[in-house]
């Protein structure tokens, strides 16, 4: 099973950062392994550089994009896509990052990916289960000549 947290970094965080994304993941893994009074520190630090997300916002476009692809869903807390036959993905959307576990082929991760690329936020995807972390889209740099 892969599991993605997906995080609307602060834009001037990302541009600081880009290609420096393992600095990202370090945060992110060491928020979620601490515990006590460092987690509460790290904790201040992600809500620093992190925005919220825009639930309903969020929502309404899964919704109609999956609906104008004719893609079977279901909904509630949570959006869930499965093809039948043992692949699929779940989404849910939380304050401040979007979830997606995703088991079998990446065919319905990809789907919400996807999706989610046509957003214009600075949007992180951290596997810190297996060590994968990237941009949805990633930050096209000015050329200066």
């Amino acid at each position: 099973m892969r599991c993605y947290q997906i995080y609307w970094i602060e834009n001037e965080f990302a541009t600081f950062f880009y290609g420096k994304e393992r600095i990202f993941y370090s945060l992110f893994y060491q928020w979620k392994q601490s515990n006590g009074h460092f987690k509460d520190i790290l904790h201040k630090q992600v809500e620093y550089i992190t925005k919220p997300i825009p639930f309903l916002q969020i929502q309404k476009m899964i919704h109609a994009e999956l609906s104008k692809k004719g893609i079977n869903f279901k909904v509630g807390d949570q959006v869930i896509l499965e093809d039948g036959q043992g692949n699929g993905a779940k989404l849910e959307i939380y304050d401040r990052y979007i979830s997606i576990d995703s088991w079998g082929n990446d065919i319905q991760e990809a789907i919400f990916f996807e999706i989610l690329r046509k957003d214009s936020g600075r949007l992180l995807a951290v596997d810190t289960v297996n060590e994968q972390f990237g941009w949805l889209r990633p930050i096209k740099q000015r050329k200066y000549v």
